[in-house]
């Protein structure tokens, strides 16, 4: 899930990186000096490709070459529903800006120490490096329109600064030309939910998830997909202001703490979700029981449910319950 994506003004370092800017680099991994994972590796005509996979000691070239184009940071995992519903979605984009923007991938489970230094509490994390500095972009699966806001606000503060370079770059030939086969087709209904997401209609998109699940009770995509798009329609039209000041009005208004809850976690910051709701719940009635629990298990989906976070508030929602 996301914040709404920031301006340019309020786009801002988030980190300190200098402990990965004084780390040695890594010896080449991947077959040598074209393909080390370190930054973009040189085709066979000098072009470059925009998509990499960093490590927690190749990431100081990322930091080099930030100062000549903004970079964008994909922190993922293989297990995580939502980072495979983005990916995809960065990787494209950034193709289509053929060279003013680089994206880095980062897995989470290999690369402790970028995952803490972005302070990526949930994933997929967003972030930028732009002329060595970090900066908060979002968390969560958005849809193509608003990353494309997104980039284009990156871009912005990058000029701003300085930053206005690009990689040589030279787009693919297509997949018939390459005999390479194309990508799989989604599911029918998944399909049917991504347009949906895209049209902002978060409705349609909940009934077909809803239809996927039905036809595949064990689609864990499609579960994580429903309880993305429920907490975007929850959020569509709500104001921080007004969901912040009811539930400080309200300590013990269910609805008013699930609504604050919605936006920790679209905010990404998780721990603060669960903690709020899990030490709201011994003082609940059944009613008031049932539903943050409900709420909780539709979190422990859009997170990963086995991200460390979500194995903790899972510990500790049982010891409540029994």
């Amino acid at each position: 899930m996301s914040n709404v994506p920031p301006t340019p003004a309020s786009l801002r370092g988030a980190v300190d990186l200098s402990s990965l800017v004084n780390r040695p680099a890594a010896p080449a991994a991947r077959g040598g000096a074209e393909g080390d994972g370190a930054a973009p590796s040189r085709g066979a005509r000098g072009t470059t490709s925009l998509v990499v996979d960093v490590t927690d000691e190749t990431f100081t070239a990322v930091l080099d070459l930030s100062r000549e184009v903004p970079v964008i940071v994909d922190i993922w995992a293989e297990w995580c529903g939502p980072c495979k519903q983005l990916s995809p979605i960065l990787e494209k984009l950034v193709e289509e800006y053929a060279g003013r923007l680089v994206l880095a991938k980062v897995d989470a489970d290999t690369n402790p120490q970028l995952t803490e230094a972005f302070q990526a509490q949930s994933i997929p994390t967003v972030a930028a490096v732009i002329g060595g500095r970090p900066v908060s972009l979002f968390v969560g699966a958005l849809p193509e329109a608003q990353v494309r806001e997104v980039f284009e606000q990156v871009l912005q503060l990058a000029e701003q600064n300085g930053v206005t370079g690009s990689v040589p770059y030279e787009a693919a030939a297509p997949a018939d030309e390459q005999g390479e086969p194309e990508p799989e087709p989604l599911p029918p209904h998944h399909q049917e939910a991504y347009d949906a997401i895209e049209a902002g209609d978060y409705q349609r998109a909940q009934e077909a998830y809803r239809l996927a699940i039905a036809q595949d009770p064990r689609d864990q995509l499609a579960v994580a997909g429903l309880a993305q798009v429920s907490l975007l329609e929850r959020l569509q039209g709500a104001t921080l202001a007004d969901i912040r000041s009811r539930a400080a009005a309200g300590p013990e208004d269910v609805d008013a703490q699930l609504a604050v809850a919605d936006l920790d976690v679209s905010g990404g910051h998780v721990d603060d979700a669960f903690d709020r709701l899990l030490t709201l719940f011994p003082a609940l009635d059944q009613a008031g029981r049932d539903a943050v629990r409900t709420r909780l298990l539709d979190y422990f989906e859009i997170v990963g449910v086995d991200a460390p976070s979500v194995t903790a508030a899972r510990r500790r929602l049982t010891m409540l319950l029994y």
